[in-house]
């Protein structure tokens, strides 16, 4: 695999974002894979590198760069209350959807500058905080988006006017939402008004509900890592990625 670390100029600042991509072959269809809150760390990377070693160049950015370079944390911030989530926090409470569009923008527009990423249809997933986000860019930007997950999205149908659940009718691509059974942040209520907003717009694709699971159950180094149902959402994923990218 080859991988790296650069800057993408965006408009508010320089996006340090890790980029991996098969050794051999190419170009290869472009994924934006967005992190989950606690932010950039090596069990994200070796995500996307397993990822990449199915034959995509995949963009891991550090959605928290304009807050600045030290916009990474360790271990404790999983640990409620203590500095080092506290330090996130004060950074992902600032979090907003139509800046991370301008994001996705920019990584877009990066892409079709680099002769290993295929021109044509782009795929954007994202966990907890960023489910939203991919769903939001997949409406953003429906003659790019092709595909778009959230894994665990956090708040998904809220009272905000840029609510994913509001825009699943702007959506042209297909799209596949997984849901945990066990997630505070999306409690069971929420969805099934997901579910209803998802089939009045028929939207193309899938809302799922992994029983049993808890919030984060797809992340390796997570007291509730449930390898039967992360190796669905690798299925999912990837069969999705195939059928909308190539």
């Amino acid at each position: 695999m080859i991988e790296e670390t650069l800057d993408i100029a965006s408009r508010d600042g320089a996006m340090e974002t890790f980029l991996c991509r098969p050794e051999r072959g190419g170009p290869f269809p472009p994924v934006l894979f967005l992190m989950d809150a606690p932010g950039i760390r090596e069990e994200l990377r070796d995500m996307v590198r397993r990822l990449a070693t199915v034959g995509y160049v995949v963009l891991l950015p550090n959605l928290y760069y304009r807050a600045g370079r030290d916009t990474t944390y360790g271990p404790d911030v999983l640990t409620e209350g203590s500095a080092e989530h506290k330090r996130m926090r004060a950074v992902r409470t600032r979090m907003t959807i139509p800046p991370v569009m301008e994001d996705v923008a920019a990584m877009m527009a990066f892409l079709a500058r680099r002769a290993e990423a295929r021109a044509g249809p782009v795929g954007c997933h994202g966990y907890c905080m960023s489910g939203p986000y991919a769903l939001a860019a997949a409406a953003r930007y429906p003659d790019r988006i092709a595909a778009a997950a959230s894994f665990y999205g956090t708040w998904l149908v809220s009272d905000a006017e840029d609510s994913p659940h509001l825009s699943f009718g702007k959506v042209r691509g297909e799209l596949y939402v997984a849901c945990a059974e066990h997630d505070n942040l999306a409690p069971l209520p929420m969805v099934e008004e997901l579910r209803r907003r998802f089939e009045g717009a028929r939207a193309a694709g899938e809302i799922e509900l992994y029983a049993g699971v808890h919030h984060g159950f797809a992340f390796p180094q997570r007291w509730c890592y449930d390898k039967p149902a992360a190796e669905r959402h690798w299925e999912r994923l990837i069969a999705l990625y195939r059928r909308r990218l190539g």
